[in-house]
């Protein structure tokens, strides 16, 4: 999905259902949303509220609507998948929200640069799936030092430590910070 075309057609989509969300992003979604990438993305993942049952319902049905027209958007394309991350980030993260989208039914807030940053960096050391977008956000040298210790702290395995300095490393190297 291209979350710039989506997002303003869900909008007219809850507006005409008289459903409201207000809600915090992260994710392809938000990135997409601030311009800073310009691929699809599956989803549109939002750390809270939970989404409301009506909502919801409403997502999986224009997702059906879409589908119909030959578009390919699955029925969780807005989901609460990354909803646990909300108590590890950093203090007063909430302080820092930016806002991503403002229409009739629809206002997103997305994490601001610090937190973005933080949890695309943790999910490229998690699942090595998110290094675009990391080099994306041209993180500086001292952002990606910033990022290692809470990196660190989000995984017990012995392990961890080493893959994550090596990955920001890598990370750093692509960005030719040299670190």
């Amino acid at each position: 999905m291209q979350p710039t075309r989506i997002i303003p057609l869900f909008d007219a989509f809850l507006a005409s259902r008289g459903h409201r969300l207000e809600a915090i992003a992260t994710g392809g979604a938000a990135l997409a949303l601030l311009g800073i990438i310009h691929r699809e993305t599956r989803d549109c993942d939002l750390i809270e509220p939970e989404l409301p049952a009506a909502v919801r319902s409403a997502a999986m049905d224009f997702a059906a609507d879409l589908r119909r027209q030959g578009e390919i958007l699955r029925d969780d394309w807005l989901n609460n998948g990354p909803s646990a991350l909300g108590p590890l980030l950093p203090e007063g993260w909430r302080t820092r929200l930016q806002v991503l989208y403002q229409g009739q039914a629809i206002h997103l807030w997305s994490l601001g640069r610090r937190e973005l940053l933080l949890a695309k960096l943790w999910a490229l050391c998690d699942r090595g799936l998110d290094l675009g977008d990391c080099l994306a956000l041209a993180p500086d040298a001292s952002e990606l030092i910033g990022a290692e210790t809470w990196i660190v702290e989000q995984d017990l395995n012995p392990e961890w430590p080493v893959h994550v300095r090596a990955t920001l490393s890598d990370v750093a190297r692509r960005l030719g910070h040299g670190l």
